[in-house]
């Protein structure tokens, strides 16, 4: 049995399936996701049915985009121009959908293996443990028993404050900025402040902020992540390990054996977005 991480699938159904077969993937395969898995791309219906349909196998953090699903579909948001899941949202199936993507993690590790993964990164400023934990609290909130309601987490998940971390937040604050850490984050400040305006490469960041994992080089545990596409999948290091490597953007879809950190690509059929 082999473990596998896939970067962002955006609705990149074909792609998807091909790398399946490039890995080799088989029935005893596990399969980890760092989210996004819809939006952006051509099929996010039928990429979302796939993966529920090997849920058995797979092992899946939220990112961004399924989180503004969910904001859109049960927290009264309209979908903007660029969003690609209507198809979802009129779906006999789209109750289906949000409940499987309601009992998702934000954060998920496997001491065994030595991988810890997210959507976008963990900030220098919390240990694995710490990330596991803010995380759960989240996830105790998408499930309907947090401290603040699935309903208003919702309704007022987006925006940019707070944007720094303090232990003593609360309520939706504390909440909307653990989420924007693990599903958001790209450049940081020394204190763990929050840049959001960033999402290019490295080479045009603005001055005075780092990207998230140059600040903490010689963490312990090895850190998987998607989101920031413009990496191409280059972190210089060799415990954090970026897999979104552009594929809705018309680059390609990548994936690693996680036991024995092998990388499998395969190019996109064409840009989506």
């Amino acid at each position: 049995m082999a473990t596998y991480a896939v970067g962002d699938l955006q609705g990149c159904l074909a792609e998807f399936e091909q790398l399946l077969e490039v890995m080799s993937f088989g029935q005893e395969d596990q399969l980890w996701l760092v989210g996004d898995l819809v939006n952006r791309g051509p099929r996010s219906k039928e990429m979302l049915e796939t993966i529920i349909s090997m849920d058995r196998q797979v092992v899946t953090v939220l990112g961004n985009h399924d989180l503004h699903f969910l904001a859109i579909h049960d927290g009264g948001h309209k979908p903007s121009r660029s969003d690609t899941f209507d198809e979802m949202l009129a779906s006999p199936r789209v109750d289906e959908y949000t409940n499987w993507l309601r009992r998702q993690k934000l954060a998920h590790s496997d001491r065994s293996l030595g991988f810890t993964m997210t959507h976008a990164g963990i900030p220098h400023i919390w240990t694995v443990e710490e990330a596991l934990a803010f995380a759960s609290e989240v996830e105790a909130v998408l499930r309907g028993d947090g401290v603040v309601s699935y309903r208003e987490y919702c309704e007022t998940l987006y925006g940019n404050e707070p944007a720094l971390w303090d232990d003593d937040l609360e309520g939706m604050a504390r909440i909307r900025l653990i989420t924007n850490y693990l599903t958001r984050m790209r450049l940081i400040g020394d204190r763990g402040l929050l840049d959001f305006s960033h999402k290019g490469a490295l080479a045009d960041a603005p001055s005075g902020w780092s990207p998230w994992f140059e600040l903490n080089p010689k963490r312990a545990e090895t850190l998987v992540f998607g989101h920031w596409a413009a990496l191409d999948g280059d972190t210089g290091l060799s415990n954090t390990i970026a897999i979104d490597t552009g594929c809705v953007w018309g680059r390609k879809m990548t994936g690693i054996c996680l036991e024995t950190r092998e990388i499998y690509s395969v190019p996109a059929a064409q840009g989506y977005s």
